[in-house]
């Protein structure tokens, strides 16, 4: 009879170790799915930031460029 209770005991806490562990499991793979998502959303959003940038320079530059020649004496 002592027995059959260490038996359910050990049963109880061997079940109790692997619903943790799946827990834990779970929730980084739950992490790992939320951080890849993230750097998805991110990345686009990087490169049309990027561009972006590169854009207007190249317009503010073309624009300098263009009010410089109307200002320059002309021969």
């Amino acid at each position: 009879m002592a027995n059959e209770t260490n038996n359910d005991f050990a049963a109880a806490l061997s079940n109790l170790f692997n619903a943790c562990g799946t827990l834990v499991q779970q929730s980084l793979e739950l992490l790992s799915t939320l951080i890849k998502s993230v750097v998805q959303l991110i990345e686009p959003l990087g490169k049309a930031a990027g561009d972006l940038v590169c854009s207007t320079t190249s317009a503010l530059g073309q624009a300098v460029q263009n009010v410089s020649s109307a200002l320059a004496p002309k021969k």
